[in-house]
């Protein structure tokens, strides 16, 4: 298989993993995800993501408590019958995931001093989700399923980890190896959504 093809069969399996298995993985790996993430491009060399652990049984249920009451507020404002599709959908690995990590973006970095940043602040921001795509493309690489928790209020998660104030909270990621293979996303599989042909021609001017 050609090296191509070989990154589009990653990128063919890069899954948001939400079904994990209990077994972790070892520390080597996750510490090799974490260097490979670190070869992200960022905006001036700035390098603004913080990658945290979250390995605290206390500080996961906090996170996990920030969770059902998101997920409750998004309920409440959807109408009835798709609350109850919204309902059925397994929104989070966070019961079952053996690793939990918070992806932050240091938010006025002095590192890159501020190249590339006057006029696009928010490319720091940008910087630190091409290291979480990064972090993600290595572990679909090594068989290990990533998963993102979106429905999360920020601040709150930030001071349930006491993460420092120019912190800017990005993401919490469950990872693990996944319990079942797809190279199709759940949400498609469960009739929520289909992939649109618009999205994969180009825009022309």
């Amino acid at each position: 298989m050609t090296t191509s093809a070989i990154l589009e069969d990653v990128f063919r399996w890069r899954r948001d993993v939400r079904h994990f298995r209990p077994e972790p993985v070892a520390e080597a790996t996750l510490d090799e995800l974490l260097q490979v993430a670190s070869m992200a491009p960022s905006v001036g060399l700035s390098e603004p993501w913080r990658f945290m652990r979250v390995d605290s049984p206390t500080r996961r249920d906090a996170v996990r408590g920030i969770f059902a009451r998101s997920q409750a507020d998004a309920l409440a404002e959807r109408e009835s019958e798709d609350a109850a599709a919204y309902a059925r959908l397994k929104l989070a690995g966070l019961d079952d995931a053996p690793h939990h990590i918070a992806v932050f973006s240091v938010e006025d970095p002095i590192q890159g001093r501020g190249l590339g940043r006057r006029t696009m602040p928010e490319t720091t921001v940008w910087s630190t989700v091409m290291a979480i795509h990064t972090f993600w493309l290595a572990a679909a690489a090594r068989g290990i399923g990533v998963g993102w928790v979106s429905i999360l209020e920020p601040e709150a998660v930030r001071q349930a980890l006491e993460s420092p104030a120019s912190w800017r909270f990005i993401a919490y990621l469950c990872v693990g190896y996944p319990s079942e293979r797809h190279d199709t996303p759940e949400l498609e599989r469960l009739g929520w959504e289909q992939r649109q042909s618009a999205c994969r021609e180009w825009v022309r001017r």
